[in-house]
């Protein structure tokens, strides 16, 4: 399929609460899932939101392929992941699978998305290919 790139949104459920609040941890984790995916990293921006309540981090990695970005609930242990990646070098998929264990998830739903696919009038739709659920290992 002609595409200009390769979507994963991921959903993390179950997250180690601390790693859900250190932003350094977590920017920490989103540089090397970047390396993963075989992503060359531009710039690396993060915010720690300070809430009544656990305090939250917002992120993103600029990649020269697209970007990889993170919004964390730490009171809920959720984090939604979003990893956008032009071309055929990179791999969106080991990112998310690196982050689900750097964020010790539990469990974590990915679905797949192809962007930027030609129309014949001119315009680019997206199609969804396809969702997965995985659990984490037994330990």
């Amino acid at each position: 399929m002609d595409t200009f790139g390769r979507h994963v949104v991921c959903e993390l459920s179950g997250c180690d609460m601390g790693s859900l609040v250190d932003v350094e941890s977590i920017r920490g984790a989103m540089v090397d899932a970047a390396r993963v995916a075989k992503a060359e990293v531009r710039e690396a921006v993060f915010h720690q939101f300070f809430p009544q309540g656990i305090a939250g981090v917002s992120g993103v990695v600029v990649l020269s392929e697209s970007h990889i970005s993170i919004h964390t609930w730490p009171e809920r242990k959720y984090a939604a992941i979003d990893v956008y990646t032009c071309g055929t070098q990179t791999d969106p998929h080991a990112a998310c699978e690196y982050l689900a264990k750097a964020l010790g998830a539990l469990n974590w739903v990915m679905t797949f998305i192809e962007r930027g696919i030609p129309q014949a009038n001119g315009q680019y739709a997206h199609v969804v290919l396809s969702e997965q659920d995985a659990l984490a290992p037994a330990i």
